[in-house]
């Protein structure tokens, strides 16, 4: 397994992620392993053409699996069925019934803020709460899938295709087990709950959301695509990467309190290729430790209420963003030029550190195709 072990491999033998592919001899969809530039058949260990059943299972029971995967690379890959990534076709990881976007970067929020309201970026809820809305589950893609450019009103007595298309760097979460309705999860039980981890970018119409957003939020303007990377990273794999989450200056109340280190040491980086130019430029270097809330607060939060988490859930973080003007998460914070027809944006994650492995997410991508559809006037 050379690949598996060469300089800057994303999927080493530490990291192991879940997903579901198919093949051209295999149309039906079947879970794998990644390891190197292959992917190890799962169907030994989960026989179904996605992982919901896998995230259902309690956290022991995911963490013993995961075991057995490493047992079998290491008693010998060869003996096994390997597909090369570059033959297999990625499919969404889960049936994801529910997803929240949650808005947990201090840094995204101020920057954000401070466009709008100078005197005032930060919304006094900001550091009591963790802030989200809930998406759209039927718009969510895998990656490589084309974005199309949404229509909707501009402003008033406006429709047609948004001018202001952003993206937003995120991390992911995939839920399992969940809880019955009713019941909130304990905020020292929540990671129990966080299958894994994969990238997600968030795409945004920015001039329809600015529009739209008040009362009640987010519409239109998000609703009409959210890409994910196909590879789910278990906390397993991160924890060697776990660290402090950054302090806060107003102690949270009871219920959203967690034991420290609750937070990981993830770089995520956005790659930009204009259309009609041949070299992607990067445009964001930023870490997931900056974020002021952690999943595992935002699971707690989530249920406080009692309100059920499924298995195959999706949380988002929120656009991912540091304090220096390179580690700004989208366009709109960096007050950059929007994306133009033709423009492909990659995301990209790894944890590294010196003398441990490489733990690498994959990549995120998308093309901006076009108009959705033809609006008459």
């Amino acid at each position: 397994m050379e690949s598996a072990n060469a300089a800057g491999c994303d999927f080493p033998i530490q990291n192991l992620p879940l997903g579901v592919f198919r093949t051209k001899g295999d149309a039906k969809p079947r879970a794998g392993i990644a390891i190197g530039e292959f992917i190890l058949d799962a169907r030994e260990w989960i026989d179904e053409q996605n992982l919901n059943a896998y995230m259902q299972f309690p956290a022991v029971q995911r963490r013993d699996l995961r075991r057995e995967f490493s047992r079998a690379l290491r008693r010998g890959a060869r003996q096994r069925e390997l597909i090369a990534q570059r033959d297999a076709e990625m499919l969404l990881p889960a049936v994801i019934g529910d997803y929240t976007d949650f808005y947990a970067s201090i840094h995204h929020a101020t920057n954000v803020g401070r466009l709008f309201r100078p005197d005032n970026p930060l919304l006094p809820n900001f550091k009591h709460v963790p802030i989200a809305y809930h998406g759209r589950a039927s718009s969510i893609v895998i990656s490589g899938t084309a974005v199309r450019r949404p229509s909707g009103q501009l402003g008033l007595n406006s429709f047609g295709p948004t001018q202001q298309l952003d993206y937003e760097v995120e991390l992911a979460a995939f839920l399992g087990p969940g809880n019955p309705m009713g019941e909130p999860i304990p905020i020292a039980d929540a990671e129990e709950h966080l299958a894994g981890v994969c990238l997600l970018n968030d795409w945004s119409a920015r001039d329809i959301q600015r529009w739209e957003y008040q009362p009640l939020g987010p519409f239109l303007g998000k609703n009409f695509a959210t890409s994910i990377s196909p590879w789910i990273i278990t906390l397993e794999a991160l924890e060697p990467f776990r660290v402090p989450a950054p302090e806060h200056d107003i102690e949270p109340l009871p219920y959203l309190k967690q034991p420290s280190p609750a937070a990981f040491e993830i770089t995520l980086e956005v790659w930009l290729r204009r259309a009609g130019t041949h070299a992607p430029v990067r445009m964001s270097h930023t870490s997931f430790q900056e974020m002021y809330w952690t999943f595992g607060q935002m699971v707690a939060h989530h249920t406080a209420n009692g309100c059920p988490l499924r298995a195959g859930d999706l949380l988002g973080s929120g656009t991912v963003s540091g304090p220096e003007p390179e580690s700004r998460g989208c366009l709109l914070e960096a007050g950059l030029p929007f994306l133009n027809d033709g423009d492909e944006v990659t995301l990209t994650g790894y944890c590294e550190r010196p003398g441990l492995a490489r733990i690498g997410l994959g990549d995120c991508n998308g093309t901006i195709s076009g108009v959705a559809y033809n609006q008459k006037k």
